[in-house]
């Protein structure tokens, strides 16, 4: 039986509406794809506690969360991924990548150039139709 993980992204906007983009490593699994950083909701957190934790741990940096923006559920060859990206504020800081290979800022309709993970492309997909 494959393993379910229920994930949360971050879709950090900077002022001038980029959105940071994260670059999986090659020691982690799905290396060399693109996603929205974040990570596992631990048993009994919110998503607003998720995110915030995650891009502390992972970024260096403090996001407010704003809202739920899409839930989708890919499944991969071990694991079943319900991925819920989620809009963000930077609070302070600057992002600082420690597990990714690399962070980049980037304008939505610029975002289908990247080789996205799987569980990823529908969010990107709707971030693209957004009305800003």
């Amino acid at each position: 039986m494959k393993k379910s993980l229920k994930v949360v992204g971050a879709i950090i906007e900077n002022k001038d509406k980029e959105i940071l983009c994260a670059l999986r490593s090659t020691k982690m699994s799905l290396p060399n794809v693109w996603e929205f950083p974040g990570g596992k909701i631990e048993q009994g957190e919110s998503f607003k506690q998720a995110i915030e934790r995650e891009i502390k741990e992972e970024l260096s940096c403090s996001v407010e969360f704003i809202d739920v923006f899409y839930n989708n559920t890919c499944e991969y060859e071990k694991s079943i991924v319900n991925l819920i990206t989620v809009k963000c504020r930077l609070v302070s800081g600057t992002p600082t990548k420690s597990e990714h290979s690399k962070l980049i800022w980037m304008h939505r309709e610029n975002l289908p150039s990247l080789k996205w993970a799987p569980a990823d492309i529908p969010t990107m997909k709707k971030l693209l139709n957004e009305k800003v």
